[in-house]
């Protein structure tokens, strides 16, 4: 009786548990989210990456609802409820500031990511969270619209900060300058970090103790 008991418990806190994770939506949603668009334009990559290809060209970028991902059987579920935040712009990011898309099983797995460099010079730090079906793509690479990348939002969200009318008559993210371009490559990202990144530090300040620079003698 006890046990029975205690396993009752233990189910009713767990199921608790679940339903708290679910209503909450995204674990870090408070500490990372205020991610600006505008540093595609001048990105630095900041982790050790490998070339592994492009298996398509294309300047096509659709996208899709995050809310349309609700299986908690899926791995794609339970990743971006634990691992992204959603920004004032709409998009999913992650700690690092890689943006949640929906790429085919060429590309590796939910979690993986990439820096897709495009033809306009544009780097693009992206992160997979969602797999489009092999079925609905072509060679496991790229939508019937011609789509790589299919970036994963909250559309509302979307709408009301990049433009309602460019979501309307496009559907396409490639119509915005920030992520203009065709894919010209495409890098998987490791977990090292990049010798060779441009880092900033910051300098103390300098005292001159009231020294008048305008008056001071060379003594040499």
């Amino acid at each position: 009786m006890y046990n029975r008991r205690m396993l009752k418990i233990i189910c009713r806190s767990f199921f608790v548990l679940l339903m708290i994770v679910c209503l909450c939506g995204f674990a870090g949603s408070s500490e990372w989210d205020d991610f600006d668009p505008n540093v595609v334009f001048d990105y630095q990559k900041e982790y050790e990456s490998q070339d592994v290809g492009v298996c398509s060209y294309s300047s096509v970028k659709s996208y899709m609802d995050w809310k349309k991902i609700t299986s908690p059987s899926s791995t794609q579920y339970w990743y971006i409820r634990q691992y992204m935040a959603l920004d004032d712009s709409g998009l999913l990011v992650d700690e690092d500031g890689f943006i949640g898309v929906a790429l085919g099983s060429y590309y590796g797995v939910i979690g993986d990511r990439y820096y897709f460099t495009l033809d306009s010079g544009i780097v693009l730090p992206l992160v997979k969270v969602e797999e489009k079906a092999d079925e609905d793509t072509v060679g496991g690479c790229y939508h019937p619209d011609g789509s790589v990348i299919e970036f994963v939002i909250d559309v509302e969200t979307a709408r009301n900060y990049f433009g309602r009318q460019t979501f309307s008559l496009y559907g396409d993210f490639n119509v915005l300058s920030y992520f203009n371009g065709t894919i010209a490559k495409v890098e998987k990202v490791g977990t090292e970090l990049n010798e060779h990144r441009v880092t900033y530090e910051e300098k103390e300040d300098v005292e001159f103790d009231n020294l008048d620079i305008f008056t001071y003698e060379n003594t040499y």
